[in-house]
This record gives C-alpha cells, structure tokens and sequence, in this order.
C-alpha cells in the first residue's frame, strides 16, 4: 500500500474509535484510488486524504417533544456537513432507532463522493435522529419534526446546506420539517429542503428517482456486458421507495421482480410480484410485506431469523440490495454466486459488506455501487432546487429523461475511469476514482480551507 495512504487510513482509524460504519465506508474508497494518489504525491503535504475523511462540521442538538400521552420524550439529532467544495451541503435525513453518529458520517462521506458523480454543483451531508416514526400518531410525528427543525434550522439553507428524505423521512416528514422552518424564518425559501409534495414545490419523479435511477445505470451497465433487463429474474430487497420504484422500472424493460423484503422477512412470488398490491400495503396502509399472503396466498412468505436476510437465497439473475447499510453478507453473497447471480445492483447506501463486495468482483459478477447506482435520488433533488429557483416546473417526463441522463453519464464515468486505471469491469472502483479525481482537483483549487 501506498505509505502516505497507510499513514493517513491509521491516522484517521484512531481518531474515530468506536466508528465501524464511517472507518468502512473510508477505507473502501481509499484503497480504490491508490493510483490517484501515486500520481499526486503533493497530496501528502496537502494532508488531502485527512482533509476528506474530516468533516467540516458536526452539529449534534437534543429533540425533546411530548406524546400523545403527555410524557416528555428526547431524542438526538444530528447533521453532518461533510464536504462544499462543490456546492451548498446536500444530503438526506435518517429517522431510525439506529441512528448514530458512525452512521451519520459514513452516509456523508459516501453522499460527496455520490453527488460528485451527478455532475450537478452540490456538496455532501447527512442528518437524522436516532427517533422511530414507526408506531408514531401523525402527531407525535409532527411535534418530532417541528422540535427537530427548531434546532437545525440555524444550520441549513438553500445555498447552505439542503437536506431531503431517507429511512424514516418520507412526503409527510418532509412537510411538517418545512412548515416549521418556514414559520420561523418568516420566508419561503422553496429550495431549502427537497422531496417536498408537488402541491408546494416539490418535483414530480422525486419519489420515483432512486429507484428508477438504479434500473437506468442496471441497463447500462448490463448493455456494456451484452446483456439486457429482459426476461432477468430480479429479486429486491426493501419495500420503500427505492424498492417498490426499482420493481416498477425493472418490469418496464421486461424484468420478472419475484420478491421484496422488510426488516422481518421476504416474500416470494414466482409469479411475478403483484406491484399494485405492494404499493397499497406498504404506501396506503403502511403494513408488512406479510400482508401479501392475505391477496396471494400461493406466493412463500420466510421469516428473517439471523444476520443474512432469506431473500438472498432464492436464485435469481439480478439481486437489488435496497433496504439499508451491510444488509447482503458474506454468506449471502456466497450463496447469490452458488445460484448463478449475474450482477449486483446496490440501492441502497453500502448495502453490501466489504467482503461481500470483494467476494463478488472475484467472482465475475457486476456490481453497480450505491455511490452511483444510488445517485438518482440526489441527481433529482437538485433538479428540484433548480425548478425552485426558477420558480418554474418540468413535466414528470422532462425529469425522467433528465435523470435518465445523469444516470447514463454515471455509469460512463465509472466505465471511463474502470478502463483509465486497468481495472475494467470493475465499477466500484471506477465510480470511487471519478468522483475522487473531481473532489481532489476542487480541494486543491480552492486551497486549504
């Protein structure tokens, strides 16, 4: 390894303790851009590895709100702004038990690396709480969000820091957070947060962007190899929106989705997955993939016991990983290859662990990583700040083909750069170089700030 590189990785190991998540999602791409950093020996007395792996700041504030019992409950928040070199800070909110400061940062670390590859002009962040919306009264919810936004407020902006949706944070969080601001700035700054509801200026296609987004770089990538969507057997994990829009776009090229997942288990339709019928469960009524069972009961419901999720058992062409972080181990990976996988497309933020994702690449099998696979979301959010800013809308068509676009360019990059540094077929590595090389050349435009 590349000494400066070992430097710095133990450098930054030991001023994060107790951080696996962040220390995970560093040394991935690190270790991807050796060459870069060979070339650039003026990095180590530039300290550009430090600088990166080092947030610009860290807010972290107390949430108290009261229940619909009367009881003071206090929560945690945080927002993690990681990186402006190019552009306002740009990132989602996280809403979950989980939330923690490791987890906060590495989905920030992987967010600049990830809004670089859009080629759009934003930086990167991360925020959330470690509060549960789920089992939460509409509410409950909403005195959550107003205490939340009460303290970030100070921190964020349309040309500061513009947070959207993630786990948890969904339409109905997003407009109680953006009424609160609103209320206390006494200015509508439409740009100020994304994912909002098309009735006041949110963009159509938003909801369907991540996952419409994973299926447009899937088909680019599958065409590189030879290989097309049509009549693959896709299986996907999760049940949200990356998911249900995943499955919806995969289907349009001629995909067959036999199964879907939550955090207790997965459902098998072989068949084909009735998409209706999930949209109603998990959008209307808010339920359990289980549910299915109650309109198709010939489909297989298997309840998750243990670490591997049992989706990941049932052979398939293409697996979409599209729940949360390290969701597809070792094991599963080992058992996707066994059963004959033909690519891997991770929805989510680093759904795959390291060794899943080294196993698989040794294997021969595609893998599309989150950083760009996963940049739909955030490519269409800042179409969203831009038709703020204009005061003007597109058709949900215009946005589409826009994001069709991004998504295009994204898996060219990685391609472009898998193929510069000798690496071909490996697109991990080439989406970690590109953005790297773009990050860099900011960083060092812009001096030491």
């Amino acid at each position: 390894m590349n000494k400066y590189l070992d430097k710095a990785l133990e450098e930054i190991r030991l001023k994060n303790p107790n951080e696996p998540e962040f220390l995970q999602a560093v040394k991935e791409v690190y270790c991807t851009v050796e060459q870069i950093i060979d070339k650039n020996p003026q990095f180590e007395k530039l300290a550009m590895l430090e600088r990166i792996a080092e947030p610009e700041r860290i807010i972290t504030f107390r949430v108290p709100w009261v229940d619909d019992n009367g009881q003071v409950v206090v929560n945690r928040g945080y927002r993690v702004q990681f990186n402006s070199v190019i552009g306002p800070y740009k990132g989602g909110l996280r809403f979950h038990p989980s939330v923690n400061q490791s987890i906060i940062k590495f989905l920030g670390f992987e967010q600049i690396f990830k809004n670089a590859l859009t080629g759009l002009p934003i930086g990167g962040a991360k925020g959330g709480s470690d509060f549960d919306p789920k089992g939460k009264s509409d509410n409950e919810i909403m005195r959550f969000c107003q205490s939340f936004m009460t303290e970030l407020y100070r921190h964020i902006g349309q040309d500061v820091d513009v947070p959207a949706g993630d786990i948890g944070v969904g339409a109905r969080e997003i407009g109680y957070l953006f009424g609160q601001y609103k209320k206390i700035k006494n200015a509508y700054e439409g740009g100020v947060l994304t994912g909002k509801a098309i009735c006041y200026g949110g963009s159509l296609a938003r909801k369907e962007a991540t996952g419409y987004g994973l299926i447009f770089y899937m088909r680019e990538m599958l065409k590189a190899h030879g290989q097309t969507l049509n009549g693959k057997t896709v299986t996907i994990s999760g049940s949200g929106n990356v998911a249900i829009y995943a499955c919806e776009k995969a289907m349009s090229y001629g995909a067959k989705v036999v199964a879907l997942s939550d955090s207790s288990g997965c459902i098998y339709d072989k068949n084909g997955i009735d998409l209706d019928y999930i949209k109603e469960i998990k959008e209307v009524n808010r339920g359990r993939v289980k549910d299915y069972l109650q309109k198709h009961p010939e489909a297989v419901y298997t309840e998750r016991t243990g670490e591997d999720s049992p989706i990941w058992n049932i052979k398939t062409d293409i697996a979409l990983p599209c729940a949360t972080q390290n969701e597809l181990t070792l094991n599963s990976a080992k058992k996707l290859a066994e059963n004959g996988v033909l690519a891997v497309g991770e929805g989510a933020n680093m759904p795959c662990t390291q060794e899943a994702t080294d196993y698989l690449l040794e294997k021969g099998v595609l893998v599309a990583p989150a950083k760009a696979a996963n940049a739909g979301g955030v490519a269409t959010s800042a179409i969203e700040m831009s038709q703020n800013s204009m005061r003007f809308y597109y058709t949900f068509e215009e946005v589409e083909a826009k994001l069709d676009r991004i998504m295009t360019n994204i898996f060219n990059a990685c391609k472009e750069n898998a193929d510069k540094y000798n690496c071909p077929g490996n697109y991990v590595a080439g989406a970690n170089l590109a953005a790297f090389q773009k990050i860099t050349d900011g960083m060092t435009a812009q001096g030491v700030v």
